[in-house]
């Protein structure tokens, strides 16, 4: 008898716990998650000292699950725990020293980059005008992938991966995100939020596919009629990737394009009447905005101080060197900062491969396995300091430090097994083909054809270009 009451508190307990990582219903877009703390603590919110994800879920009846591809899924069954102990315990060690180390590094190639061209890629030097413009064009590429590289130091200070300092992490990425225009509180707690919610339907802040019904509804045809629908041309895929890549950046930050649109259910009341979109009320830079809770109003604040004194330095320098000079100097490079963060992020959440899940069905292990690491070559592991090959570690134990992510990304893949996905093939080609591909065979997302019970809150993605599993046939409604 004990030991069945034992047994029936345990389980009402770890209900009550998965209840509190998923949310209720009517918070859920604000619903707690556990911290990324690198030591377990039984009096802590970690991820490692809650029940429900220390111990497998019970066992659900998922049927027959398909992926894009037309290969059969199945729903991670292991637990963050597992996770957390395979992983080397000096993995999460971070170094203040190693770290600005980096950021000397990086400040140093964009400062020898715009010394070696302002003063050797001139008439005098080169007196052919088009040779010029070609390598003032590489010198943009070039800044563009260093200030992407301050901008990933930047992301490692808004994790607490880059110093064991909340402070030293805050002061360095309010400044390196500032000089790159990008609000660091505000990024920052959005992208926790993300990071809290990775692949759930309801929450995610980030990449968040349509579904079925909302694909439909931007097309202005019926739901049934999705599977029916002729091949979206080529250049209409082109048009969009080259929307997404040039203003995608700036438009999230403006409307929160790409996330949720549940703002109504903010616990706070800030969310009423507010949605995505110009004018919806929802943006990065508002201290009122929904993605933020009252008590961050002063962190929104200061991110926009952090902006406004770099537009100001910025105006400055056009007016002693040109706008022409800082046209190339500055914004051309920072506009591939904003391409290469744009295109990591979306590729990091968006393959055939990958599911997402309704609130029901969602959990963290399942969320965070919802991810793919590729490969960049020597720019992604050196320049970008490695965020695109260990990205999925990256989901699981957001504060370890990027140069100790190889190492414990090898460490979790035997306890993920096939549930760790990676894209590798043909190395930096293979990742810009990738952006074509995921363009085209990931336009919205719906469960597998027949899915039953649980199955239908695993959702893949389709398309209407013939790629991959076809569309679910769904009949037209019976007119009355």
């Amino acid at each position: 008898m004990a030991a069945g009451k034992s047994s029936g508190v345990a389980a009402e307990k770890n209900a009550s716990q998965r209840k509190a990582i998923n949310g209720d219903s009517a918070v859920s877009s604000y619903a707690p998650s556990p911290a990324d703390s690198p030591r377990h603590s039984a009096s802590s919110t970690s991820l490692s000292s809650l029940a429900s994800t220390d111990a497998p879920a019970p066992k659900k009846n998922y049927g027959k699950l398909i992926d894009t591809y037309g290969n059969e899924f199945e729903v991670p069954d292991f637990t963050i725990k597992e996770i957390r102990d395979a992983i080397p315990k000096h993995c999460f060690e971070r170094s203040n020293l190693r770290s600005f180390s980096y950021v000397a590094r990086d400040i140093a190639l964009l400062a020898t980059t715009f010394y070696l061209w302002h003063n050797f890629v001139t008439p005098e030097y080169v007196p052919n005008k088009a040779a010029r413009v070609v390598l003032w064009g590489v010198y943009t590429f070039l800044q563009g992938l260093f200030g992407t590289g301050i901008w990933v130091l930047a992301h490692e200070c808004g994790h607490g991966a880059f110093s064991a300092s909340k402070t030293v992490c805050n002061v360095t990425g309010w400044f390196l995100h500032s000089a790159l225009l990008v609000p660091y509180y505000s990024w920052q707690l959005s992208h926790s939020k993300h990071h809290k919610a990775t692949g759930n339907m309801e929450r995610d802040m980030v990449f968040l596919p349509r579904t079925r019904e909302q694909q439909a509804t931007r097309l202005g045809k019926m739901v049934h009629e999705l599977h029916e629908l002729a091949e979206e041309t080529p250049i209409v895929t082109l048009i969009h990737l080259v929307g997404q890549q040039t203003i995608g950046w700036w438009n999230y930050l403006l409307t929160n394009v790409t996330g949720h649109n549940n703002h109504e259910r903010h616990r706070e009341g800030r969310g009423k009447g507010k949605k995505n979109g110009f004018g919806g009320g929802v943006n990065h830079f508002d201290p009122r905005s929904p993605l933020y809770e009252n008590r961050d109003a002063w962190a929104i604040i200061m991110s926009d101080v952090g902006i406004a004194c770099t537009i100001s330095i910025l105006v400055y320098l056009c007016k002693q060197f040109g706008t022409a000079n800082m046209f190339v100097w500055y914004f051309l490079p920072y506009m591939w900062v904003n391409h290469w963060l744009v295109a990591i992020t979306f590729l990091q959440h968006t393959d055939p491969s990958l599911p997402h899940y309704t609130e029901e069905e969602w959990d963290f292990v399942k969320g965070a396995a919802a991810t793919i690491d590729r490969e960049f070559g020597f720019i992604g592991r050196h320049l970008l300091h490695g965020i695109i090959e260990t990205h999925v570690l990256h989901h699981y134990v957001s504060t370890i430090p990027f140069y100790n992510a190889d190492e414990a990304t090898e460490a979790i893949k035997p306890v993920m097994g096939k549930h760790y996905r990676a894209d590798v093939k043909d190395g930096p080609v293979g990742f810009i083909k990738s952006m074509w591909k995921a363009a085209r065979w990931c336009q919205w997302v719906e469960p597998t054809e027949g899915a039953e019970g649980p199955a239908k809150g695993v959702l893949f993605f389709r398309n209407r270009n013939g790629l991959g599993t076809a569309p679910a046939k769904i009949a037209a409604p019976v007119a009355k």
